[in-house]
């Protein structure tokens, strides 16, 4: 199923700038058929699944601890 910028952002609760910029950066593909850009929706649903593994994996990496430096002594 195809949907336009509008239907999209509306799918997506976002505003219709963000779908734009993302089409702009080549992160989503279209098609453009007689002046109108299309989004395939399960394109669009796929490149959404791969967002949310790298905001996990980023999370993941954020949250673990740093670990202590052996070379460091605590010279008080």
């Amino acid at each position: 199923m195809y949907l336009t910028i509008n239907q999209t952002a509306e799918y997506l609760n976002l505003p219709v700038h963000e779908i734009q910029r993302l089409i702009r950066e080549n992160q989503i593909r279209i098609v453009t058929v007689d002046d109108e850009i299309l989004i395939y929706q399960e394109q669009f649903n796929l490149f959404l699944k791969e967002m949310e593994k790298k905001k996990r994996e980023r999370d993941e990496f954020l949250s673990t601890p740093i670990p202590e430096d052996p070379d460091i002594k605590d010279e008080d």
